[in-house]
């Protein structure tokens, strides 16, 4: 009786489940697809490793030279608004790590404000807050030192420009792997053109 029950249960979640297609084409927004310019941070939320203080910044590095080489994409550095913010931030391989916080991450105009007052982040115009607003917590007053709890893999997020905090919204697409922000091969930016280039190719005719 058991059994019976048990295969029942089966076939129906079986016949509950969606069906997708193996050849679905990959959903990625239009405004991805048809953007043109791309800004590249270095996580907010990131700590700096006291014994890699450079990591991010190489990370960042690795990513915007990829990303020049692709050609796809024309970098934004000077905080002009973008059509995509990239969000880097590497891994280690300790479960705790000691790390100096609110530190100066990412110094470049526009991560942190504007030395322009006609360039803008987010639609607002004038002298620009962080992507992310560091004064919500009193700790990010000014650098110290903690320890960041272990996130072994680096990460690499893709979020929509031209809004107000846009890294306070969900990445619109994302990859986390074991150095994959290392140069030369950079395999997040190789990820990232190939889930592109896949949602772009056409679809299958249907057969009648």
């Amino acid at each position: 009786m058991a059994t019976r029950l048990s295969a029942l249960l089966t076939l129906a979640i079986l016949l509950v489940a969606p069906a997708y297609p193996k050849d679905k084409k990959p959903v990625m927004p239009e405004y991805v697809l048809r953007a043109r310019t791309v800004l590249v941070v270095i996580d907010p939320d990131a700590g700096e490793p006291l014994d890699q203080p450079n990591a991010n910044a190489m990370a960042r590095e690795n990513v915007e030279k990829a990303l020049t080489e692709w050609g796809r994409f024309n970098l934004v550095m000077d905080g002009a608004e973008s059509d995509l913010i990239i969000s880097v931030r590497t891994g280690n391989d300790r479960l705790l790590r000691p790390t100096i916080k609110g530190g100066p991450i990412d110094q470049r105009p526009g991560v942190g404000q504007s030395t322009d007052s006609s360039i803008r982040i987010g639609g607002q115009h004038g002298q620009q807050p962080p992507l992310t607003d560091p004064s919500m917590n009193p700790q990010n007053q000014g650098p110290h030192i903690g320890n960041e709890v272990g996130q072994t893999d680096d990460t690499f997020a893709v979020y929509q420009g031209g809004r107000t905090d846009p890294l306070d919204s969900s990445p619109v697409w994302r990859y986390v792997a074991k150095d994959c922000l290392r140069a030369p091969q950079v395999v997040a930016v190789e990820k990232f053109r190939k889930a592109l280039a896949d949602a772009e190719k056409p679809q299958p005719s249907k057969k009648p």
